[in-house]
């Protein structure tokens, strides 16, 4: 319910008219006068206003037009006498969400208080997922080398839409960025969007995570699971690494794409769905066609709209500015050397945008002064050129600094840089840890991956 101003100086008239919406369950503010009417409005933002046209002082039309000024501007929806046309047309004209003729008709001023509300929730949803996509921009998708920009400028023109999109590029590049912005711009971006790593589940378990399944599917299926496409009825269902999934889930997939419906394992009901697909891979998908480890046809149902993502090492504008961003973070706040950023610009970045967050913020930790010079930087930045022979331990790469380094420290930023090479997967067999302990210790220092 919303919070509604009632501006009259009609006290019998103001008292009727609060009565019937607070028994809609409407909050009520009262005020005599325009000039009441906007000091209240300056401390307690509300999301409709009913004003009288006529009362003493400055009439409706002024506090009309000073209430549409405000950051949080109300609906405003203006009462006239019986016949005034030409007064309500104006005030149309300058804003006003709707009006009412004297007397005043009990239904036709619950259902129009309704409406005002609704278009009020529309406007500040609407102004939170701008915000929300500003926000993704500035966690990373930073634009300005002219790939990115055609990028952001494709995101801005299909965000609205509920076509199917698939985002390829490499690990780290920012595909899930791209989604988490394609669904915030969105009509379905009021709910979270569900996400789900098709390469990190076994066959069985992900159908299980993917359409759910009843009581007694299967062994160990005690109650029923409601699966992430019937989860994400009304918003975005993002499978990333979709280039994983196994054949015989790609043809399931497609007919839930196609036809809208999906059934649970074990059930025998069909339910349909109202879901957005996002979908993202590493993978070239048109090879995977040719070698026959995707299917063409979903292939060609998830490609109605692609956008792929640069690598970092082809758009090196777009590093200085990242690195800018990373270190706003509250626990980065360093400055860095002229000497340094060079070194990072001739870096190939094998692991893209991620592998860079993760060496700033591993240097960040280890480096005591407030700014980050060239000798801060790991070996392979500082001297690009020079890679480690065959048979020469990991051990000797690494310079240990004379005040020495915490153990536990180390060990986190050397998962937090395998993690920024690929999926938590790989990162895993880099280390020789199996994929259950490198998951476990990753939860212990907070990592977040994939």
């Amino acid at each position: 319910m919303a919070r509604v101003l009632i501006a009259d100086d009609d006290s019998a008239q103001r008292r009727i008219v609060a009565s019937i919406l607070k028994s809609e369950g409407h909050e009520v503010l009262e005020s005599s006068s325009a000039e009441e009417a906007l000091e209240r409005l300056q401390q307690i933002p509300c999301e409709v206003v009913l004003t009288d046209m006529r009362m003493p002082g400055q009439g409706g039309l002024h506090l009309l037009e000073s209430a549409l000024k405000f950051t949080s501007a109300p609906e405003v929806v203006v009462v006239t006498a019986f016949g005034s046309v030409d007064t309500a047309v104006k005030a149309m004209r300058l804003g006003a969400y709707d009006y009412l003729n004297k007397p005043l008709d009990k239904d036709e001023l619950i259902l129009l208080v309704q409406r005002a509300a609704e278009k009020y929730a529309l406007r500040r949803d609407s102004q939170r997922w701008q915000q929300a996509a500003r926000v993704g921009i500035g966690q990373g998708l930073v634009a300005e080398s002219a790939a990115m920009k055609a990028i952001l400028e494709t995101i801005d023109l299909v965000s609205q839409s509920d076509s199917t999109v698939l985002i390829q590029g490499e690990s780290g590049t920012g595909k899930e960025r791209v989604a988490k912005l394609l669904h915030s711009g969105s009509r379905r971006g009021v709910k979270p969007m569900m996400s789900i790593n098709c390469s990190a589940f076994p066959e069985s378990l992900l159908e299980s995570e993917l359409y759910g399944h009843e009581k007694g599917a299967f062994t160990g299926a005690s109650v029923r699971k409601i699966g992430l496409l019937e989860s994400a009825e009304g918003s975005t269902l993002f499978l990333d690494e979709v280039g994983d999934m196994p054949l015989s889930l790609q043809a399931k997939l497609l007919r839930a794409i196609q036809e809208r419906e999906i059934r649970r394992v074990g059930g025998v009901t069909s339910i349909p769905v109202d879901i957005r697909i996002l979908a993202a891979t590493h993978r070239n998908l048109q090879e995977a066609t040719r070698q026959g480890s995707f299917r063409e046809d979903l292939f060609y149902r998830l490609n109605v709209i692609p956008i792929t993502i640069p690598p970092l090492r082809d758009r090196k504008e777009d590093i200085r500015p990242l690195i800018s961003q990373f270190l706003l973070h509250p626990s980065r706040r360093k400055s860095i050397s002229p000497e340094a950023v060079d070194a990072l610009l001739q870096y190939d970045w094998p692991g893209n945008v991620r592998e860079l967050e993760a060496v700033l913020e591993r240097v960040c930790v280890l480096t005591r002064g407030p700014e980050i010079s060239l000798e801060d930087l790991p070996p392979e930045l500082r001297h690009p050129g020079v890679k480690r022979s065959p048979g020469t331990s990991a051990a000797s790469s690494f310079e240990i600094p004379s005040e020495g380094v915490v153990f536990e420290d180390v060990e986190r930023d050397l998962m937090a840089l395998t993690r920024s090479q690929g999926i938590m997967a790989d990162a895993a067999k880099l280390l020789g840890m199996t994929y259950r302990t490198f998951q476990y210790r990753a939860m212990k220092f907070g990592l977040k991956g994939q």
